[in-house]
């Protein structure tokens, strides 16, 4: 009788030891499982995170309008010879490359479309200039345009419409935009491109990162040489 008992006891025993083992493998697949789901979803968070912010920054410009935007008038002819555009970096934006190798003008007009009028002889970084004459003067030397048409006469016309980067505030003499720096855009326009009254303009810079920048204005009565276009 004793016996008997104490074989039952032993039996009810070995089945605890089992029953705790399937517990402790469940727990340990559960923790194994529950481990992998808490990983695959701090992963997705943190790329859904490099998304959002990767999309934040191509969908904002780097650049923006640092002033007025004013037109070079031949008031003779009623046209404009050139659009001046102040530039700045954007509000906490990173610094911006503006050499023509990564970046590209285009133009646009009632009556012509250029797809890129920008070119490596046109940034001019070797120092600040003080008046937009000097700076397009020394984009000739460079070469980058024939004639400077800035002093508003028709004679003075380029043989082609050409974008002329250049710095009234340059802290380190190359073609970076930083923060606290200032730069121009200069569009020199051919005398069949020059725009005219009611006509619409509109320049674009495309930078590398971030969305370009787009400028676009119509152009008043041309009856100064300084044509403020707001």
């Amino acid at each position: 009788m004793n016996s008997t008992t104490r074989s039952r006891k032993t039996r009810r025993g070995v089945i605890g030891i089992e029953s705790a083992i399937v517990m402790i493998a469940f727990v340990i697949v559960a923790a194994a499982l529950a481990f992998v789901v808490l990983n695959m979803g701090f992963s997705t968070t943190q790329k859904a995170k490099t998304a959002i912010s990767s999309s934040v920054t191509e969908s904002s410009s780097a650049l923006e309008i640092a002033g007025k935007v004013t037109g070079i008038g031949y008031v003779s002819g009623s046209v404009l010879n050139a659009t001046v555009i102040p530039l700045k970096v954007a509000g906490g934006g990173d610094a911006v490359s503006l050499d023509p190798a990564l970046a590209d003008i285009k133009y646009y007009s009632n009556t012509v479309r250029y797809d890129n009028i920008y070119k490596s002889a046109c940034v001019l970084t070797s120092t600040a200039y003080t008046t937009v004459s000097s700076a397009v003067d020394a984009a000739v030397t460079a070469g980058c345009t024939d004639k400077d048409a800035v002093n508003g006469t028709t004679a003075h016309a380029p043989t082609t419409t050409q974008a002329i980067v250049y710095w009234d505030v340059n802290k380190n003499n190359n073609s970076i935009l930083d923060q606290g720096e200032h730069a121009n855009l200069v569009i020199q326009y051919k005398s069949a491109d020059r725009p005219a009254q009611l006509d619409n303009i509109k320049a674009e810079v495309v930078l590398p990162t971030g969305s370009a920048l787009t400028v676009e204005r119509q152009v008043p009565a041309v009856t100064t040489q300084i044509v403020d276009l707001g």
